[in-house]
């Protein structure tokens, strides 16, 4: 069934509209929230939106034209309905409209109690027709006391009308001085709603005694003006579409985000942060349809808001952390590191140890092979195994390799001198040996003396692969990560497989990248491979 849609009065004082522009076409779908099209007001531009679904068969006013409150606009229906009687019944209205007395020839005739004049500034606001069949509304709710400053633009009340609960704005700035409907309180339309004028300004009496035009004009044409009721067209009782004004709120990034008041109000009552939600409506829009069919995504978790108190202990550094940052400083400011790393084959390291340890005599660890292999790898390319100086590089003939341990204060480098020569069970027991007097502070400064090359192993804490600074005056560290079994590619089958990820850090000026390729290369072989180291 077709649906006329008459032009609204969109604020208390409004008497006509312009259509700024039509947003939908005859023969356009029409869906309930859609934009039909841009009014002007009195006011304020706004856009006007549709409750109601179906095809857009008749523009009655075309854009640019102006035309009287409850004058035809639209009509909304199925496709191919026939809508010519309500097209004729909107005309007639509208004559009957232009032969009305004219409001200036009528006598108004007002209170004899009733003040002269409204005080200057002061501003009635009146109940307001937000629908072409509402007669009269309901204060749902005040969001402005007596007293309060108003803005324009700002919600003074939601209003409930023959359609829905409606956000109204204010469109003047001032104090609120009074409150003529109270919440829950009924009125008819143009009823005095409140008064908003300069602060302490005396308003007494002015509620009382106040008459729109709409009404003076009412009551003068009944002591006036006898019209009879077959020369008056009966109105269309006919639903209408509500505009919801466009009120912009300020997201996060700092933009505008434009919602209707209806769609703020539900996405209130629902919890959602309009800020996550999408607006399909003209420029992005957000509207009811919105919020109806939201889906919050798992991501979206409520702000968080810092309580708490900033604040810092201070500890005293010790000789050792004071060493520690002063030599590793030097070092990465001085030295221009870079970086290599390689995933290493465990499988034949893990057998191998799981052999050796078999003997109840020796228990060796994977870091002991790591030490071993490093130190074979170190002689056959002793380019590594150097010291940069202003005048010369230095190659170390001998092979001393310190081995990074963690203590309470800081990090200790006992060294294993010529590491070449030892045996697994050899680095074994030194390792532990050191490492215990590192922990217990009883360590010698030349027991950390001379190295030529550096191993820091954090795979025994789960970490896969890292970097560390080079331990000057060496040419270049090895960094060990875990051993982690993952799947593998094996001779062209897909197998379980054990893999292990080292990181070599050298000092550019001594190592050049090649060299640093190749002893990772060589290092490859031996873990890989640890029966090579036995020959």
């Amino acid at each position: 069934m077709a649906v006329v849609i008459n032009m609204p009065r969109l604020s208390d004082t409004m008497e006509e509209g312009t259509v700024a522009s039509w947003l939908k076409k005859v023969g356009d779908s029409v869906q309930e929230g859609d934009i039909l099209a841009e009014i002007e007001t009195d006011k304020a531009t706004m856009e006007f939106e549709s409750f109601h679904d179906g095809t857009l068969l008749y523009i009655g006013i075309e854009e640019g034209q102006t035309a009287p409150v409850d004058v035809l606009l639209a009509i909304i229906g199925e496709k191919g309905e026939d809508i010519s009687g309500l097209i004729d019944s909107g005309e007639a209205r509208e004559e009957d409209k232009a032969v009305e007395t004219p409001k200036e020839e009528v006598n108004v005739a007002v209170p004899t109690d009733a003040p002269s004049e409204v005080p200057e500034g002061v501003i009635v606001v009146t109940m307001p027709r937000l629908s072409d069949t509402m007669t009269e509304g309901t204060v749902a709710s005040w969001l402005k006391k007596v007293g309060d400053t108003v803005v324009e633009g700002e919600i003074l009340a939601e209003i409930e009308t023959d359609k829905a609960t409606m956000e109204f704005e204010s469109f003047n700035e001032g104090t609120l001085l009074q409150i003529g409907i109270k919440e829950g309180e009924s009125a008819l339309v143009d009823s005095v709603l409140a008064i908003i004028g300069p602060k302490g300004t005396d308003v007494t009496g002015i509620a009382e005694n106040y008459k729109s035009d709409n009404e003076a004009f009412s009551e003068s044409k009944e002591t006036s003006t006898e019209v009879k009721k077959d020369q008056t067209a009966s109105p269309i009782e006919v639903p209408v579409a509500l505009p919801e004004s466009v009120e912009p709120t300020p997201n996060n990034s700092g933009e505008r985000l434009f919602a209707s008041p209806l769609a703020k109000r539900m996405a209130a009552e629902k919890g959602i942060n309009l800020q996550q939600v999408k607006g399909t409506g003209e420029n992005g829009r957000i509207v009811k349809n919105d919020i109806l069919n939201f889906q919050p995504s798992l991501s979206q978790t409520e702000a968080y808001v810092a309580v708490g108190e900033e604040r810092f202990e201070e500890i005293k550094n010790s000789q050792m952390r004071k060493t520690i940052a002063k030599r590793l400083g030097e070092s990465k400011f001085s030295a221009p590191h870079y970086y290599l790393n390689i995933e290493l084959d465990m499988d034949h390291a893990i057998a191998a140890r799981k052999a050796i340890n078999e003997d109840p005599t020796v228990k060796i660890s994977f870091n002991d092979m790591i030490v071993k292999a490093c130190a074979m790898a170190l002689r056959k390319h002793p380019q590594v195994n150097s010291q940069w100086t202003l005048d010369a590089i230095r190659l170390a003939k001998h092979i001393h390799i310190g081995v990074a341990v963690a203590v309470d204060d800081g990090l200790l480098v006992p060294v294993l001198k010529f590491a070449d020569q030892m045996s697994f069970s050899q680095i074994g027991a030194n390792v532990k040996d050191l490492a215990g007097k590192a922990r217990a502070k009883k360590i010698t400064p030349q027991e950390m003396d001379g190295s030529t090359f550096t191993v820091s192993n954090l795979g025994m804490f789960g970490i896969k692969e890292f970097t560390s600074i080079i331990n000057a005056p060496n040419s270049a560290i090895l960094s060990v990560g875990a051993i982690v079994e993952k799947p593998v590619v094996k001779n062209g089958a897909i197998v379980v497989g054990n893999t292990m990820t080292v990181t070599l850090a050298c000092d550019h000026r001594t190592v050049d990248g090649a060299t640093g390729a190749k002893f990772l290369q060589t290092l490859r072989q031996y873990i890989e491979n640890p029966v090579t180291m036995f020959v």
